[in-house]
């Protein structure tokens, strides 16, 4: 049985009063709407990425003005993808949540308009099909469920929640700290006990829950670590998840995140990956690549670099 706890009192922090909009690019048929959560703040970037000092980044100039601020460090956000494919509403991840008690100051008690920004998208929860989690940490199953009538309930009701069945049975058998089974107790198992949530077995070259949809497994970050691949009419979008945190990564593929479980693992998924990507023509749409959020891979010397393909429109509601 879940031990279910009281939320904090809501951040601080105001709702963002900035005008609600909701980017989306075009692939094939299909448009994939970035659905903002908050920039993750400055401090961010040193710890995540330990390696990516201002001196490396500032030796990749094309990583200002979006992907970098003057003084070198990283930018970084959280928000999720949402599309609609093969007859199906599919949400990918859903970052940190609202009210939900963290050990991060900057992610606990958060108050964000995200699900006003997800229905003016035209994807209202209760629309919801299927809701994929490139991998169980924290900034990624928030929004899993919302607080209501003094219990923690699925926000997306009427939604299969998949991720792989190995990713699962690793934090099962984790020797968990106490902020790492609060998450677990308020954003996976609810899900759990609400018999929404499935377990995939994710073979070398992916698996199709729906038509045009494909979940790929790149390992590392976390054992059972997903990207996500979306084809429609001949083109193709990868959502990254966490198997690239940052664009910098792209000019060195060696550089790894703090988070990795496997750190020498993650590194050669990201090599295999940008490798398979360069000059191809896919989207990149970076789970946690600040605006503009997306671009086209392409080689440079050993390495590669990420050129921006903003969105097609911002709707306004």
């Amino acid at each position: 049985m879940t031990t279910h706890h009281s939320p904090p009192p809501p951040h601080d922090r105001p709702a963002a009063a900035a005008p609600l909009t909701v980017p989306h690019w075009t692939v094939g048929r299909v448009a994939v709407h970035r659905i903002d959560e908050i920039p993750l703040p400055p401090a961010t970037g040193p710890w995540l990425l330990p390696d990516a000092t201002p001196e490396v980044v500032a030796r990749e100039d094309w990583l200002r003005p979006h992907f970098a601020d003057p003084q070198g460090v990283v930018r970084l956000d959280s928000h999720s993808f949402a599309f609609a494919t093969g007859g199906l509403r599919v949400l990918v991840d859903t970052g940190i949540g609202n009210g939900k008690p963290r050990a991060n100051p900057a992610w606990n008690g958060l108050r964000t308009d995200y699900l006003d920004r997800l229905t003016a998208a035209g994807f209202p929860p209760d629309d919801i099909d299927l809701v994929v989690l490139t991998h169980l940490h924290t900034d990624h199953v928030g929004w899993n469920t919302r607080w209501d009538n003094g219990t923690w309930v699925p926000t997306f009701p009427n939604a299969r929640y998949v991720t792989a069945r190995a990713e699962y049975d690793f934090w099962a058998g984790y020797a968990m700290d106490e902020p790492r089974r609060q998450m677990f107790r308020d954003s996976v198992h609810p899900v759990a006990e609400a018999g929404l949530l499935d377990l995939v077995d994710v073979p070398a070259d992916g698996v199709e829950p729906a038509p045009g949809l494909r979940l790929l497994p790149t390992p590392g970050h976390t054992p059972g670590h997903l990207a996500v691949q979306l084809t429609s009419e001949g083109a193709t979008a990868l959502i990254t998840g966490d198997c690239v945190h940052h664009p910098v990564q792209f000019a060195h593929p060696a550089l790894g995140s703090c988070a990795d479980v496997d750190p020498a693992l993650a590194e050669a998924t990201r090599r295999r990956l940008l490798g398979a990507l360069a000059g191809t023509g896919t989207l990149v749409l970076g789970t946690h690549f600040p605006p503009p959020t997306a671009g086209r891979v392409t080689g440079h010397g050993e390495a590669y670099r990420l050129r921006p393909v903003p969105p097609v429109d911002a709707r306004r509601r």
